[in-house]
This record gives C-alpha cells, structure tokens and sequence, in this order.
C-alpha cells in the first residue's frame, strides 16, 4: 500500500497544498523513497492558523466544558490505543527508530501521556473560589491560552506531539502542529485518528514543512502560543521571536547528561541500565546519558564494563526486534556524527570502541559505529556539545563534590543519573546536579511530574499539571 499523500489536514479535512514542492520520505536504513508528500509552504500555514483562530474565536471547543472537552479526548485515547503498533511501525520506518525502542516509547508513551493528562484534567482547579483579604471572595478562572503552534522533532515525533496537543486539547486551546520534514507520516494517521473521534472541525490542524516555513508559524501574528521541542539553536531564535511580540512559549532542548558512577555501584546493575539510558533510539535522544562519570579507582573498569556492554548491543535493521542501535535519521547527521568522532581524537580522547566508519557487515544505510572515548577531559567538544548519536565519553573524578562539579560544568541542565548501593547517598546527589530530571539508578519519565531543563535546556515544563497549565492563562473576578 503506498503511503503518498496529496493534502494537509486542515479545518477538519483534506485540503489542496497551496504549491506543489513535495517532501521525499527517505528509509535511513534502505536509502530509498518511501513515501512522498507535500511540503507546507506559508500559504499553507497561513490558512491552517485562519482554521485554528476562527475554531478558537468562534468555535464550541473552548466554550466547552472541561469535563465534555475530557469526554472527546478519552475517546481519542481509545482509538490511538488500538492502533499502537500501525503508529510504532510507521516511525521505524520514517527515521530509523529501533522497533524494540518503538514498541516502548515512539507509540505507547504517548498514548500513557493522553491517559495520565486525561486524569490529571479531572482533578484540576479550572476555576476556584478564594477568600479575598478584602473581605469579599474572588474567582480564580484558568481559560485557554488561544491558538497554539505545536512543533515537535523528529526523534520522538508522537512522543512530542502528545506532550503539547493534549493539554492544549484539554485546556480548550486550538492547535497547529508541524511536523519535522523527516517524520510527517505519522500526523497522517493522527489526523485519522483525531477526525474519527470526533474533535471538531479546526481544532488541530497538520502542517508538515521545514525551518523556514516553522518561523512563519512562530511569527504569525494569530499564534497566541508556541510550544517547540528540538535544538538550543532553534529554541534562542524561537524565544527571540515570541520576546518581540510578548507571545507565550515554552521550550524543551537539548542536553548533555551526566551519569555519575559512584564507587559503591554494581557494575552488572549499572550498565544493564546504561544500556537504555545512554543509547536509547541509537543515542537520539536529548535525555541520553552521553557523559559516563567514573571515579578514577573503577575508572578502568568502568571503561571495561561500558565497552562490553555497548559491544553487545547488535547495530542493523530497525525493523528487527533484536536490533538495538539501528541508523541515524538523515545522511547530514551520520556526517555530523563522524565529524563529531574525528574531533574527539583530535582533542587526544582515547577510542576504546567504534570509531570512524560503518559497522561491521553494512555498506549502506544511515550507520555509524557505537563508540565509546576514554580518557575524556569535560572540557573537550564532545564532553560540551550534544552529539546526537550513539557516542559515550567516560570521564574521571577525584571524589564526589568533583563528580557534582563536573557534571553541573555543562551549558544544559536536562537530566542525569547517579547509579549507587545506598539511596540516600543517591539522593544527596540528585538534589545537588543542576538538572530538569534526574534518576537514582534508574531513568525514566513519569507523566505525572514536571519534564524540563534548566540553563540552556530549555523554559518550561511538560507533563504533571504543570505541563496543563502552560495551556491556560489566569484570570482573577473580583465579586
């Protein structure tokens, strides 16, 4: 079955694209077009942001009640449900993502995020009742915040999208969502999904286009709102635009997180968790624990253990189950990868596995080998800059007031991890690195608390009722 298409989704329905520059969906792993279809122009988005204002300013969706708004959105949620692994498989197939990380992360975790937002909408204050120091009460109203730009990356596109289009949803907002140019098949089904449950007519509109055409949609003036996960750079052009025009935003970024190996940690324990926390989606991942902190008593075993493990994970086909690192999304990033390589031996870091060069046993696709650097100097580009790829650099510390100096010595503050036998120990960690979200031998994300950076990681928070109330502005009745 061809996978083409010919139309955007907007106001509700298929329509015509404004000209006739098409996106070629190409496999990372086969190199071969996939799929073909249209390419937004700022025609297009002009009249996908005509469609989200005339549904906000004059539709029934934010006049709704939160709880008949809850209603239409679970039965979303009942419909994604059952068409979780067509939306795992079509992300495999448009970037590469390993089916094993699809199956976990490209299609089920978005369909948690729906659920745990649809819960936490039933328990927020939307409106509230406080006494005045006046003496008579005052009405606190949380309405939505107006029409929202949703821009997700192409790593985790579904992941992304639901972090922004539904407590948009839920807040009563109107939303256009853009998906990245490597990954617009996926909208193709959400906007299936979306129209079988019902939500009315212009109330989410799908726009896949590039760089330039995303800043029209920042900058257009019937945006209230932009939400935008992807890199520092564009995340600084994006606030400076909505600064001009004092427009509400949020951003998730980039990172470069830290896992501290403190002395006390099982080795087997720790690299068994690595193996997901520093390479999930083949390293592509803002999360990823890309920086290995090791004290420099277990450092060479650390060094060992590490490069066991990542020896171990098979590099090929994402559409094999067994597959764990499959390849980069575009040729521009394998070549930003490699080049990334280079420089680490050029700065006198030491490859203790991989290197330059395609895996063993592939001569095409979009590869590059899973390396592993030691003897890493925080200092270095590749302890500094976010690769992107499945690159680890393993660096030394004296003791652990160093471990915590190193990993704060970074331009991001995203996540991080500590792997120790003694949780308290853990913790005190935790509670010391200058990071968003953090694990104590563990990583994960739980939809009920605050996702976000700090520093150049980003402005905002997703998920918890903190993610909600992005979506809503304040406002106070006096009576």
């Amino acid at each position: 079955m061809s996978l083409d298409r010919d139309a955007f989704f907007i106001d509700g329905g298929w329509a015509a694209p404004a000209s006739g520059d098409l996106l070629e969906v190409v496999s990372p792993h086969s190199e071969q077009v996939v799929a073909r279809v249209p390419e937004g122009s700022a025609a297009d988005i002009d009249a996908a942001v005509a469609a989200a204002r005339r549904a906000f300013d004059e539709g029934p969706w934010p006049r709704m009640s939160p709880r008949e708004r809850i209603d239409v959105v679970q039965a979303f949620s009942g419909l994604y449900a059952g068409r979780l692994a067509e939306m795992a498989e079509l992300i495999t197939l448009e970037m590469g993502s390993p089916s094993s990380f699809s199956n976990l992360a490209q299609s089920p975790a978005p369909w948690m995020q729906i659920e745990a937002f649809l819960g936490i909408a039933r328990e927020f204050p939307w409106e509230e009742e406080r006494p005045g120091v006046l003496g008579a009460p005052v009405v606190v109203r949380r309405e939505p915040v107006g029409v929202v730009a949703a821009i997700p990356p192409w790593n985790v596109p579904q992941f992304t999208i639901m972090s922004k289009l539904v407590p948009a949803l839920l807040a009563g907002c109107t939303v256009v969502v853009k998906p990245a140019p490597e990954t617009p098949l996926d909208g193709y089904l959400l906007a299936e999904l979306l129209t079988e449950a019902a939500v009315p007519a212009g109330v989410v509109n799908i726009v896949a286009a590039g760089r330039e055409v995303g800043e029209h949609l920042v900058a257009h003036p019937g945006v209230d709102k932009v939400a935008f996960t992807g890199s520092t750079a564009a995340g600084r052009r994006i606030a400076a635009v909505c600064g001009e025009q004092l427009k509400r935003v949020s951003l998730e970024l980039g990172g470069k997180s830290a896992a501290i190996v403190l002395d006390d940690a099982d080795l087997e324990a720790t690299m068994a968790g690595l193996r997901f926390t520093a390479l999930m989606n083949s390293g592509q991942a803002c999360v990823a624990q890309t920086r290995i902190l090791a004290s420099r008593a277990r450092y060479t075993d650390v060094v060992d253990a590490l490069v066991e493990t990542v020896a171990s994970m098979p590099v090929g086909d994402p559409s094999d189950p067994a597959t764990e690192i499959g390849p980069l999304v575009a040729q521009r990033q394998q070549e930003r990868v490699e080049k990334y390589i280079a420089v680490g031996q050029e700065e006198g870091a030491r490859v203790a596995l991989g290197g330059n060069g395609m895996p063993d046993g592939l001569s095409s696709g979009w590869y590059v080998r899973p390396t592993v650097f030691a003897e890493v100097d925080n200092r270095m580009r590749i302890a500094q800059e976010e690769i992107f790829g499945p690159v680890l650099s393993v660096i030394a510390y004296d003791d652990v007031d160093d471990a915590v100096r190193i990993a704060n010595d970074s331009d991001y503050g995203l996540a991080g991890t500590v792997w120790t036998s003694d949780r308290e120990a853990g913790l005190n960690v935790a509670r010391r690195v200058r990071a968003g979200t953090y694990g104590v031998n563990t990583y994960t994300m739980d939809f009920a608390a605050p996702f976000g950076g700090h520093k150049s990681s980003g402005i905002g928070r997703e998920f918890g009722p903190e993610g909600l109330a992005h979506y809503t502005e304040l406002k106070s009745i006096y009576t």
